[in-house]
């Protein structure tokens, strides 16, 4: 029984120590939370991987991974028109022709939602070009 009671304060005490230190991301704040450019709007991405997780440190590094001429439009496109994120920021962007228009994706899984219904997800790339 003393066994028991000392090693469950000591893994309190590992807990407590942890939570102080501030172990997790920013020293246990929340992220920032960063707005789209005006014009799109994000939309809930449930299934996707966390940018930690999708293997990306930072959208740089994501765009490295296309061609030279892929990375120049894909900069200037700056966010996918489905999901409103950094092109990048989730790994390599995902590059496909709609009605004749090369767009840029953040994920394979905004591939669908954009095949679906073209003229929505162009008109918002249209009105973040004009501002």
């Amino acid at each position: 029984m003393r066994r028991f009671l000392c090693l469950s304060l000591v893994v309190i005490g590992f807990g407590l120590a942890a939570m102080v230190a501030g172990c997790g991301p920013a020293g246990g704040k929340a992220p920032a939370k960063t707005t789209p450019p005006s014009g799109v709007e994000p939309q809930k991405h449930a299934e996707m991987p966390k940018h930690a997780e999708s293997g990306a440190n930072s959208p740089t590094e994501g765009l490295a991974e296309l061609s030279e001429a892929d990375r120049a439009l894909a900069e200037k496109q700056k966010i996918c028109p489905v999901s409103g994120e950094l092109l990048g920021s989730m790994g390599k962007p995902v590059k496909v022709t709609v009605k004749g228009k090369t767009v840029f994706l953040c994920c394979e899984r905004c591939e669908s939602k954009i095949t679906k219904d073209p003229d929505k997800y162009l008109a918002k790339l249209e009105a973040a070009d004009k501002k």
